[in-house]
């Protein structure tokens, strides 16, 4: 089974009622993506899952538009803004990417209120009349704690690299990350860094912050982190801890050659930039009138020791190891969910 057929297979849809047929036809609607931030590997591939899934859409006259904007910086005033805007264009749906769970469900609700669909993914927001696509990012950081509690029973000291503040897949990683503790209390968090989702930010991070660090077993993160987080550890010269990784090309193939040199193993998990796509079907989808429950959940991927290789080699250098989705998939994950 193919990665996508695997998280297909595994999509947690809650309560979908999808009608016999179509009821309306979406290729005069007009579709936006608003988001809020893009400095890092998995943006950029979001961006371009989305470039090619919408421009395909419109090709194929299934939408008229599929326009992709992003914020110049992680500001929610910002990106109210462009929302506001995107109302303004008479745009029939908006999927967001956020910049904060709560700051911009004013523009959300402005938004619902003249007709358009908001359709939120990774980070989601809290207005009720918004649709949200995420995955479970609290189990994705209570899971590494588990993953190194079977590999390191005695426990010992970690780091925990954070994301961007303030953003929801921030807090919710990092309470994963709490719960697991609590459930392995052999393990102690001794320093707390935030690396912005970002090699280069993370790498300066754990390095200003390493001389004040006891002994480290293990290193948490959150994606776009841990290759960073290895080249500022060997650098201090320290004992290579299990860092768990978070599915990028580059720390996937620092990991294999670690492995092939050292025998080093560990564990990579991140939601797929693609979910960004099935944003965009599930938009296109409820516009056609299905009817679409506002909390869907996808699962996160998942790269092991035994999947490394095959999932490095189909991820492009500088990306991360994706999944796009088409309309179909979108269909057949409301429907699986009947």
């Amino acid at each position: 089974m193919n990665t996508k057929a695997k998280l297909l297979g595994a999509v947690a849809l809650v309560a979908v009622t999808l009608p016999g047929h179509a009821v309306a036809d979406t290729a005069d609607k007009r579709i936006a993506l608003s988001n809020n931030y893009a400095g890092n590997s998995w943006r950029q591939a979001m961006l371009e899952s989305w470039a090619k899934v919408g421009d395909k859409a419109v090709e194929d006259g299934l939408v008229a538009s599929a326009d992709a904007f992003t914020t110049s910086e992680n500001q929610a005033t910002e990106q109210a803004a462009q929302i506001q805007n995107m109302i303004l264009q008479g745009y029939d749906a908006i999927v967001v990417n956020a910049a904060s769970p709560t700051a911009l469900n004013g523009a959300i609700k402005e938004a619902c209120d003249a007709g358009i669909t908001v359709v939120s993914f990774d980070g989601i927001v809290t207005e009720p009349c918004a649709w949200r696509i995420a995955v479970d990012f609290k189990e994705m950081g209570r899971q590494q704690v588990e993953y190194l509690a079977g590999r390191l029973p005695d426990g010992g000291n970690l780091l925990e690299i954070r994301g961007l503040a303030g953003v929801f897949v921030d807090d919710e990683i990092h309470a994963g990350i709490e719960q697991g503790v609590t459930e392995f209390p052999k393990f102690k968090i001794v320093g707390s860094v935030h690396g912005d989702w970002a090699q280069d930010v993370a790498q300066k991070a754990v390095a200003g912050v390493l001389p004040s660090l006891p002994e480290i077993v293990g290193v948490v993160t959150q994606g776009g982190d841990g290759y960073g987080a290895a080249q500022a550890i060997k650098a201090a010269g320290r004992d290579m801890p299990i860092i768990v990784m978070g599915n990028r090309q580059d720390e996937m193939k620092w990991w294999a050659e670690a492995r092939d040199e050292n025998g080093y193993e560990t564990l990579s998990l991140s939601i797929a930039p693609g979910v960004g796509t099935l944003a965009f079907w599930v938009a296109q989808q409820v516009l056609d009138g299905a009817e679409v429950p506002k909390d869907l959940t996808v699962p996160f991927l998942k790269v092991t020791q035994e999947t490394l290789d095959e999932t490095l080699a189909a991820t492009p250098a500088g990306s991360v190891a994706n999944v796009e989705y088409s309309q179909e998939d979108a269909k057949s994950v409301i429907s699986a969910a009947n």
